[in-house]
């Protein structure tokens, strides 16, 4: 082989090396590693009796596990009960008389008023029948004082006949429409009344809203209660999500409904299933409670990894690490991003 085929072999593979180096330099760059750093955070509640008495008993203590509808504490009731027998009295009585009044007159007042009637007509008669006997004997034989006594029985005889013949009127046509209203008004104010009463007799207890974990007991037995005090803080055990950070270069590695990885300090081998369910439109600082190699005065914004944790591990509060894999495709949740149980907290 002569020299100069040599020397063309040498210089391509020098050129294929150096177009070899060149592109190894100039790819394009793998994405790193996304790494987030937050908090555990859950749904809290302080619950307060929605009236002002004495607490009587409170039944759970902290680190209890409690369930939506369970009793938490009772107040004290003992001025309650009289009232609510009193305002049942009053609505039972008035429910009497408003049924008097729809039923109308008896028959047997009916058959009074009409024998009342008969009665005055009878005297009304009688009593005009003497007085004019009296008028028609000679002026000598009756003083002019028996005749004015005769006339003015004669006058009251009649008057009353006239409220006998009303009284059978008002018989025969029975209550007034306007006094059967006012009797329906007076009911229906003494039961919104007894079902108040009632009420604050349901909210003397303290129920539990949904599945949770006391946090802490705020007041106790012989204390105050108000609607202004909490009695007790809750933890809601069903939704549980990391409050993490990703800076603004990154932002377009996240998207709602990616699947993430979510590991503690206390398991670091036993990772959790997680996705985002939150993503804030408005950047902030970096809080100082959140460890991250970026600069603190660095814009980022809040994202939210909801958490599946079956076995119940995660403690509010507790550090986390979330982290999506490079080179896995990330594959939207089939669920919602936020979960059925509530929203996620501004």
């Amino acid at each position: 082989m002569s020299k100069a085929p040599r020397i063309l072999a040498v210089i391509a593979l020098l050129g294929a090396a150096a177009a070899g180096a060149w592109w190894y330099g100039h790819r394009p760059a793998e994405p790193a590693e996304l790494i987030l750093y937050g908090n555990v955070d859950l749904r809290q509640a302080s619950l307060a009796f929605n009236g002002s008495e004495r607490i009587a008993a409170i039944l759970v203590e902290e680190g209890n596990v409690v369930r939506s509808g369970q009793v938490l504490a009772k107040l004290d009731t003992s001025r309650l009960q009289p009232q609510i027998d009193q305002m049942e009295a009053t609505v039972g009585a008035q429910k009497a008389a408003l049924d008097r009044l729809r039923n109308g007159t008896r028959p047997e007042e009916i058959a009074q008023a009409r024998s009342n009637l008969e009665s005055a007509r009878a005297d009304s008669v009688n009593a005009a029948a003497q007085y004019e006997r009296r008028r028609a004997l000679s002026a000598n034989a009756v003083s002019q004082q028996d005749l004015d006594a005769a006339k003015a029985l004669a006058e009251v005889t009649k008057a009353k006949l006239d409220v006998a013949r009303s009284a059978l009127d008002l018989a025969l046509a029975g209550p007034r429409s306007e006094d059967i209203a006012q009797a329906e008004a007076q009911l229906r104010g003494s039961q919104a009344q007894l079902a108040l009463v009632r009420r604050q007799l349901v909210d003397a207890e303290l129920i539990a809203p949904f599945d949770a974990v006391i946090r802490s007991r705020l007041m106790e037995p012989g204390e105050m209660a108000s609607p202004s005090r909490p009695v007790l803080s809750l933890a809601m055990t069903g939704t549980k999500w990391v409050r993490t950070y990703v800076a603004e270069p990154k932002l377009g590695q996240v998207r709602s409904g990616m699947r993430m990885q979510v590991t503690t300090d206390s398991f670091p081998n036993q990772p959790l299933e997680g996705w985002i369910g939150f993503i804030s439109p408005v950047a902030e600082f970096t809080p100082k409670t959140v460890q991250t190699e970026d600069l603190r005065t660095s814009l980022v914004y809040e994202m939210r990894v909801f958490v599946e944790d079956p076995q119940d591990r995660l403690r509010l509060g507790m550090p986390a690490t979330v982290r999506l894999l490079p080179g896995a495709e990330a594959a939207i949740a089939d669920r919602a991003a936020v979960p059925a149980s509530g929203k996620a907290e501004p």
